[in-house]
């Protein structure tokens, strides 16, 4: 049986490099991507293909599928848009730029490498794409905002592109995860310090007492945090299941907020985020 092949973008932590190496412990053949090329030389001595994949660059998007395609003599089974970053901050204080700038890392990108393996996996006759979603792609949480709109626009593209491929047999699957060990935290700091001119806003203080204590101290585990392997977990399902679910729940924070935003109205749980 000829070896199944998958593309991960932002593998060089966290729930990317788990899940590179779960899915090459399945017998699969994983090309593990990051954004430096440091962290692919390193992914590569670990004994990983790994092409250079920015989002925020499209000639590299181009050159590192082709790198895959070249490999496997031009097909693809699946791929797993997974590699983002979160800008903190409060909406009001958030340059439009900031906006652009995560859009294009999150969202942009990921439409451009799926826009360019979808006519691989039509020519092949089958395909997965499993999009790397959140439960704030359910709901918000302040400080946020970035993030969480880029989440939305995600959930948006990948529920339109499941039910337009109906007619395929690629199938299109959002990942929910909610607190899950990775260094998102540590990750957002140069882009909070780039965008978000805090000692100026009006919410000074609210930054003080609530998001500089967060971003820069280590606190520990987050309530409901699981480990990285229990994407790694929904991922092999995602892609190895004859009929996978069009999404998947992880962690307890992305099933209770998934169900309050059914059953409650929006003025309960907007005073429900509001508690923290």
């Amino acid at each position: 049986m000829t070896q199944k092949t998958i593309l991960i973008t932002g593998c060089s932590s966290g729930i990317g490099y788990d899940a590179a190496h779960g899915m090459k412990a399945r017998g699969w053949r994983v090309f593990a991507s990051c954004r430096q090329q440091s962290d692919c030389d390193r992914m590569r001595a670990e004994g990983f293909d790994s092409p250079r994949i920015d989002y925020t660059e499209p000639d590299s998007i181009r050159t590192g599928l082709a790198e895959v395609l070249q490999a496997t003599g031009g097909t693809l089974d699946a791929l797993f848009n997974n590699g983002a970053h979160a800008t903190p901050g409060a909406l009001e204080d958030l340059p439009t730029d900031a906006l652009r700038a995560i859009f294009e890392a999150n969202v942009f990108g990921w439409h451009d490498l799926t826009r360019q393996v979808i006519p691989v996996m039509r020519a092949q006759g089958h395909g997965r794409i499993i999009n790397h979603s959140s439960v704030l792609g359910l709901v918000v949480m302040p400080w946020r905002a970035a993030y969480s709109a880029t989440k939305f626009a995600t959930e948006g593209l990948t529920d339109t592109l499941r039910i337009e491929m109906r007619d395929t047999d690629i199938h299109v699957v959002a990942l929910n995860t909610g607190p899950v060990t990775s260094k998102i935290r540590v990750n957002s700091i140069p882009h909070f310090e780039l965008w978000v001119d805090w000692e100026n806003s009006p919410r000074a203080a609210q930054y003080r007492d609530k998001l500089l204590t967060r971003l820069y101290e280590s606190r520990g585990k987050d309530v409901f945090e699981l480990p990285p392997s229990a994407v790694t977990e929904k991922l092999i399902h995602a892609c190895e299941a004859a009929r996978p679910r069009p999404r998947y729940y992880i962690t307890r924070a992305t099933h209770l907020m998934g169900a309050a935003r059914r059953l409650m109205t929006t003025r309960q749980l907007d005073w429900l985020i509001s508690k923290g």
